[in-house]
């Protein structure tokens, strides 16, 4: 598959993964007011070609932000030419870069660790551990649990449990052949034991089963440890970078 091609369909999957439950579109770029503090949920992305001015756009966005009591947040990925100057140019900082990676999973073994449990649906045990290890708040949480109630896709949600608390935590989700991880997490007291690297395992070998060929995911670029982690999983392949320009002054 051309590079361009799997960044596109990296992005569509990415953004089904964890969908908003308001969405509307203008004139091509979409916008998401999900609420709570995660911007993939609460920005604007660009439409797919090869250059977009959002400057057209703008006087909407930041008056549908407004009437929300929240900043208008631009999503920008690198695949897109033409975002960032007239943003930058207009007060909005530039926040979170980020990296999207990739792995093959076609010749990916399967494996198995009892440790680790896959589920369907999110069960209480699972937004507690979200909530514990993340220091979620109350409204963090709610709209957590509104964007995951949305995925209609393939999706399963892995913890590996010590005693009686789920330790580490991740859920992956299928669409059109690729698998999206999302949401991992250890908690402090159990970090640098592999059980991160467990529960991902876990993910891509249902990936397999289900015949996905790749798995993407998203890590905020100094991230070191969490970089660590996904190459020694695979993730070595940057399809592409996006970070968020965001402006205050509705605020």
């Amino acid at each position: 598959m051309a590079t361009a091609e799997l960044c596109w369909r990296v992005e569509e999957a990415c953004r089904n993964a964890r969908p908003s439950p308001v969405e509307i579109e203008i004139d091509g770029w979409l916008l998401r007011a999900a609420g709570g503090p995660v911007r993939r949920i609460n920005c604007v992305s660009p439409p797919r070609r090869r250059a977009a001015d959002p400057v057209a756009i703008l006087p909407e966005v930041e008056a549908i932000y407004a009437k929300l009591g929240r900043p208008a947040i631009f999503r920008v990925p690198s695949l897109v030419r033409g975002i960032d100057a007239p943003l930058e140019e207009r007060g909005y900082g530039l926040q979170a870069p980020t990296r999207v990676l990739y792995t093959d999973l076609a010749r990916r073994p399967r494996t198995s660790n009892p440790a680790v449990e896959l589920v369907d649906a999110v069960g209480e045990d699972w937004i507690a551990a979200f909530t514990t290890i993340g220091a979620a708040s109350a409204e963090a949480v709610a709209t957590f649990r509104q964007s995951v109630g949305c995925i209609v896709l393939p999706k399963r949600f892995a913890g590996l449990r010590i005693g009686d608390s789920l330790a580490a935590i991740a859920y992956g989700v299928i669409h059109r052949g690729l698998m999206v991880v999302e949401a991992v997490a250890t908690h402090p007291a159990h970090r640098q034991r592999g059980h991160a690297g467990a529960v991902l395992d876990a993910l891509m070998s249902w990936a397999v089963e289900s015949g996905a060929r790749g798995a993407c995911l998203a890590v905020v670029s100094d991230n070191e440890p969490a970089l660590a982690l996904y190459r020694s999983l695979g993730f070595r392949r940057e399809l592409y970078r996006y970070h968020y320009r965001r402006n205050d002054i509705a605020t």
